[in-house]
């Protein structure tokens, strides 16, 4: 069996989790160590890199709240900014997990996993952790930019009347090498849109990079964008290419661009002015053939009038702009993006389930805020924790429009809707509360202690 040249580093305090996860990972990687607890971590980043590091959320007896797992996160990514983290969390906590991937985390896994799951989401990880350790030697660097090819977003639908002038905007631009601006809420697509128009131009069969400049720290800033050499500083081990170079012949995606700060808007405006950077501690400038497609949720004219973003750098992203509207104001398009996310997650997590007729209409009653991801992220979690053979509304936790009719009257407190899922869910499961805690998404504990402050007994729904 052939191993991945890779280091990986197990932090957990449970012997048994620890002793498994090392034999299975053995095969796979050259380099698996454990620490039993974190108290050394630091000492050890100080010392070693790892690519990928395996995090147990809580270390403390009877402590489930998963801070400390955010902790040592911080503190990693501050320490080894390019290591990959993967926490591992009890099914009950996910959404502590999505806060951490927020946070930082290229994945979780909820406990207890299986070989596959752990062997596949590690790999994935390591794989990750290589696209920020590459050198600039022409075969390492093609091999880095091979990641990037042919790795699109999946299909881009869109039917609606609102999405015409979007699709005909997208098909007049992706002939020519214009830059172009996507604006739109969090989670309407834009990355599929740029992903459309990569795939539609002359760039198609070369690298697609995508950078969320939201996620990137000011003092990483032209380490990530344009590369390192090594010993340029402290933590410069390794010679990187950065993000130019790698998208070289293709097209580079620059997320949430409104997040930059004014003195990272003027090294970036001057990288785009005439596609030539230079790593930090080389005087040797390379050009960079790119094609630049930036996106942001930020109102940029707004900014641009109160001297927030600079002027210049906004004429000259800004050639062609395409406006993305919210998915409530596209919802003809939800049947169809039901069924393609449907279709996904089930072959994805090998469910099969008859849909009810109803369905699709009913999600379209719903104003979807997160837009298009929180529809996506809906159906992947109803495909999950489903366990009848009829999927339906009742496996969605959707509040307000598309509640059922009969439901509609009900008060929209907060603390109201929350008593009464509960109940709801106590009720679907006759009493079972690990079964209605994960419907529900949370720890059993937490369900015991929201039933205690509501007043709602065990049987109440049964």
């Amino acid at each position: 069996m052939k191993k991945y040249n890779g280091s990986i580093l197990i932090v957990e305090d449970d012997e048994d989790v620890a002793l498994t996860s090392r034999m299975i990972l053995k095969q796979y990687f050259e380099r698996i160590e454990v620490l039993p607890s974190p108290k050394s971590l630091e000492s050890r980043l100080r010392q070693e890199t790892y690519d990928v590091i395996l995090l147990d959320m809580n270390f403390k007896a009877g402590v489930t709240s998963g801070n400390e797992g955010l902790f040592w996160l911080n503190r990693i990514q501050a320490l080894s900014p390019l290591t990959q983290v993967v926490l591992q969390t009890a099914y009950g906590d996910i959404d502590l997990a999505v806060r951490s991937i927020k946070e930082g985390a290229v994945d979780f896994l909820a406990k207890p996993w299986d070989k596959d799951k752990l062997v596949t989401t590690v790999v994935n990880a390591f794989k990750q952790a290589l696209a920020r350790r590459e050198n600039r030697e022409p075969k390492v660097r093609q091999k880095a930019q091979h990641q990037y090819l042919n790795h699109g977003q999946g299909t881009f639908i869109a039917s609606a009347p609102s999405m015409r002038n979007v699709l005909k905007t997208i098909e007049q631009v992706s002939g020519t090498d214009a830059n172009v601006l996507i604006l739109g809420e969090n989670g309407t697509g834009k990355e599929h849109v740029a992903w459309a128009i990569h795939n539609q131009s002359k760039r198609a069969d070369q690298a697609f990079v995508s950078v969320d400049l939201g996620a990137v720290p000011p003092s990483l800033f032209e380490s990530e964008m344009f590369g390192h050499e090594k010993g340029s500083f402290t933590d410069a081990k390794e010679t990187r290419v950065g993000k130019f170079e790698l998208a070289d012949k293709g097209t580079l995606f620059l997320d949430e661009i409104g997040n930059l700060s004014p003195d990272l808007q003027i090294k970036l405006l001057s990288a785009l002015q005439n596609r030539n950077i230079s790593r930090i501690g080389s005087n040797t400038v390379i050009h960079a053939d790119v094609r630049i497609i930036c996106a942001t949720n930020a109102p940029l004219n707004d900014l641009v009038r109160r001297g927030a973003f600079r002027n210049d750098l906004y004429y000259r992203i800004n050639t062609v702009e395409i406006q993305l509207p919210a998915l409530r104001d596209r919802k003809e398009d939800i049947p169809l993006l039901f069924e393609y996310y449907f279709e996904e997650y089930c072959r994805r997590y090998h469910k099969t389930f008859s849909v009810d007729p109803a369905l699709a209409q009913q999600l379209t009653r719903y104003d979807w805020p997160g837009n298009v991801r929180e529809l996506q992220h809906a159906i992947e979690r109803a495909v999950i924790l489903c366990t009848r053979p009829e999927l339906t509304i009742d496996d969605f936790q959707l509040y307000g429009p598309a509640m059922p009719a009969e439901e509609a009257d009900r008060s929209l407190n907060l603390s109201n809707i929350e008593r009464d899922a509960i109940r709801h869910a106590l009720k679907k499961f006759n009493g079972n509360l690990s079964r209605a805690a994960e419907e529900l998404g949370i720890g059993r504990t937490t369900l015991y202690r929201k039933m205690e402050a509501y007043g709602i007994g065990r049987t109440e729904g049964a």
